[in-house]
């Protein structure tokens, strides 16, 4: 047991502990990303209601959100604790730059991940805990408004879509003479209100540039700190880390405020 914790107390441990939880905030940005996908729907918000609700109330997704965020705080906590020991052993700069090239995002690892924890705690605060108020005030008058939607399961085509005047709702759905209905928590509206502010969306995009050049290089990096890379696959590892995790996701959520912003 003290081998164990000895070894997770060391350099090699705190990285191991890093990359491990880097990969898996690496998987959450896929699920995150494919959910948030239905806010491209032209239904008023009714699939991006939907999906709200299953990921904040489905209870093996809710063990996973938990463990979700104290990957982010580890990750982060350990990223502090690694920059300071570094400094510490090094505390002034070479005579020389070294000649083994050394990538932007590399050398400015911590100031992208400060701007990414930045934006995570306001993401949160404007997203998920205004979601999630009401669990906490018990209030009756809801910070975020429900919504009714009405489909017709024959052709799958929405009827109507009315907010409801305040009171006490739950998430339900139900069917009568052919006609769903589903009455949800319309996070949309917000999504929407938040992302016709022009500062909110330029704040949104700038962290998802970092969100860019901090997976650059932590995707690679962690493969390589865990040891599962070898010749033959690097250059698959290395096309993925870029192109879709780099490039892809990053651009995937950028487009999100900017289509609201311009055209929502």
């Amino acid at each position: 047991m003290s081998e164990f914790k000895q070894t997770f107390n060391s350099s090699l441990g705190k990285k191991l502990i890093m990359a491990l939880t880097g990969l898996f905030l690496c998987t959450f940005l896929i699920v995150h990303l494919s959910g948030n996908l239905a806010l491209f729907k032209h239904d008023n918000g009714q699939a991006f209601n939907a999906y709200a609700n299953f990921m904040t109330h489905f209870p093996p997704i809710r063990v996973v959100s938990y463990l979700l965020y104290l990957s982010i705080l580890v990750h982060t906590i350990y990223a502090i604790i690694l920059t300071v020991n570094n400094r510490k052993a090094r505390p002034i700069g070479y005579a020389s730059a070294p000649k083994s090239p050394v990538s932007w995002s590399s050398k400015n690892m911590g100031l992208l991940g400060s701007i990414l924890f930045l934006f995570i705690v306001i993401h949160m605060k404007d997203f998920w805990f205004k979601y999630h108020q009401d669990d906490f005030a018990g209030k009756s008058t809801h910070v975020i408004p429900f919504k009714e939607y009405k489909t017709d399961l024959v052709t799958g085509k929405q009827i109507s879509a009315r907010d409801l005047p305040p009171g006490d709702y739950q998430y339900a759905v139900f069917t009568e003479g052919g006609i769903e209905t589903m009455v949800a928590k319309d996070l949309n509206q917000t999504v929407e209100v938040a992302f016709k502010q022009w500062w909110y969306v330029a704040f949104y995009v700038i962290a998802l540039g970092a969100l860019s050049f901090h997976l650059l290089h932590g995707f690679q990096s962690a493969f390589h700190t865990l040891g599962w890379i070898h010749r033959k696959y690097k250059p698959l590892i290395y096309f993925i880390g870029t192109w879709f995790f780099a490039v892809i996701i990053p651009l995937g959520f950028a487009a999100m405020p900017v289509y609201y912003f311009f055209f929502g």
